[in-house]
């Protein structure tokens, strides 16, 4: 009987410390916690190139005629549409003429702010973070889609020499947001203001 209570009491007392063990949590594990899961990314739900002073030139067109060297043309008299001007690309290097060969990029992809915090957002916020001149840049389409909705560890603009401002936009873009960043963003956004120096 005693031999009984004896081994009893050591499971017990088993159970309990692997209990304890199971639900200690370092302060590191907590800080690389993954966030809540978040809803599905809709490009619907981010309302962009939008007409913000209807004058019929909307974000995209704005940026176009803002960023050209150049006087750009246009597709008629109504002069709501470019067709060409001159745009230098920072990803690339290259100097584009036609409009149709660029897009205007956000340089905080509008699906990975979605995962880092905007799936919270009203629509007017996402409107806003969508057509925000600070989070926008004229780039070669085909580099465009190269990066997708990528972060900085994911991709990086193949002309190193625009590394170091693509970084530092990243963050302010992020920041003036307050968007969450991921511990291999981060990494990376610090190898990148590396060369800043």
């Amino acid at each position: 009987m005693k031999n009984f209570a004896l081994t009893l009491l050591v499971s017990v007392l088993v159970t309990l410390s692997g209990c304890a063990v199971e639900k200690r949590v370092t302060p590191q594990q907590e800080l690389i916690a993954a966030p809540a899961p978040v809803s599905p990314y809709n490009r619907k739900d981010w309302p962009h190139w939008i007409d913000a002073d209807r004058d019929c030139q909307n974000t995209r067109q704005e940026m176009l005629i803002a960023s050209s060297w150049v006087p750009v043309k246009f597709k008629d008299s109504r002069h709501c549409t470019v067709v060409s001007g001159e745009w230098f690309g920072v990803y690339t290097g290259k100097t584009f003429t036609k409009a149709s060969d660029v897009d205007v990029d956000h340089i905080v992809p509008l699906a990975h702010a979605h995962r880092h915090g905007a799936d919270k957002w009203t629509r007017d916020r996402r409107r806003t973070f969508a057509n925000d001149f600070e989070n926008l840049v004229v780039v070669y389409d085909a580099v465009n889609q190269s990066k997708s909705d990528q972060a900085p560890h994911e991709w990086l603009p193949p002309r190193k020499d625009y590394w170091c401002e693509y970084g530092r936009r990243w963050i302010h873009i992020k920041e003036k947001y307050r968007l969450w960043f991921s511990s291999r963003e981060r990494e990376t956004l610090g190898m990148l203001a590396e060369t800043c120096k």
